[in-house]
C-alpha cells in the first residue's frame, strides 16, 4: 500500500498576511533569508524541496525574487486575492519604513556613522543570503551535476560579471539536458 501524500496546511488569509508582513519587516534589505524562515521552518508552509521550486520559478520570472514567491504561495493557498493579500503584507511595513528611514537618510546621509551603518547592513544581508543557500543545500543535498552548475552560475553572474538573463539562457538548457542525460536508461 503506497504513502499518500499529506494534506496540504490550511492558511487563512490573516496567518498569509502576518507571515509576509514578518517577512517584509525583518527582512528590510533582504528578505529571500526571512521568507524561508517564516515559511518552511517556522510556519511549515512547504518543505525545502517545495521552497526551492517555488525560489526557482521566482528567480527566472521578472520582478523581485521573494515579492514572486510571495504572490506564487499567496495564490497557492487562496487564489489571486491571495497572492494580492501576499504582497500587501510583504510591502506594507517597508513601504512604511523606508518612508521614514528616508526622510532621516535625506537629512543625515554624510554622516560617517550613517555611512559605517549603510555598509555593515550590506555585509550582513550578504552573509544572510549566503547562510540561507548553505542551509538549504545542507538539507537537500545535491547533487555533483547542481553543484557544479552552482559553481558554474556563480562564476558567470559573481564573478564575471554576465548578466543574469545571459547566464540562466545558457545554463539552464545546459543543466537540464545534463540532468536528462545522466538519468537516461542504459
Amino acid at each position: 500500500m503506497g504513502e499518500s501524500a499529506p494534506p496540504p496546511p490550511r492558511v487563512t488569509r490573516l496567518q498569509l498576511f502576518l507571515a509576509f508582513a514578518k517577512v517584509g519587516l525583518l527582512g528590510f534589505g533582504g528578505d529571500s533569508a526571512w521568507a524561508r524562515r517564516v515559511v518552511v521552518e517556522e510556519r511549515r508552509w512547504l518543505d525545502d524541496a517545495d521552497y526551492v521550486r517555488v525560489v526557482a520559478v521566482g528567480q527566472i520570472l521578472p520582478g523581485a525574487n521573494t515579492a514572486n514567491v510571495a504572490i506564487m504561495i499567496g495564490d497557492r493557498f487562496h487564489g489571486a486575492a491571495g497572492a494580492l493579500i501576499a504582497m500587501a503584507g510583504l510591502t506594507a511595513m517597508p513601504l512604511a519604513i523606508l518612508m521614514a528611514l528616508a526622510t532621516l537618510y535625506n537629512r543625515f546621509a554624510e554622516a560617517p556613522d550613517v555611512k559605517a551603518a549603510i555598509a555593515g547592513t550590506a555585509a550582513a544581508a550578504a552573509g544572510m543570503v549566503i547562510g540561507t543557500a548553505l542551509k538549504i543545500a545542507r538539507r537537500l543535498r545535491p547533487t555533483r551535476v547542481a553543484i557544479a552548475f552552482g559553481i558554474a552560475t556563480f562564476i558567470l553572474v559573481g564573478l564575471l560579471r554576465i548578466p543574469l538573463l545571459v547566464a540562466v539562457a545558457v545554463l539552464a538548457p545546459l543543466s537540464v539536458a545534463a540532468v536528462v542525460w545522466l538519468e537516461r536508461p542504459r
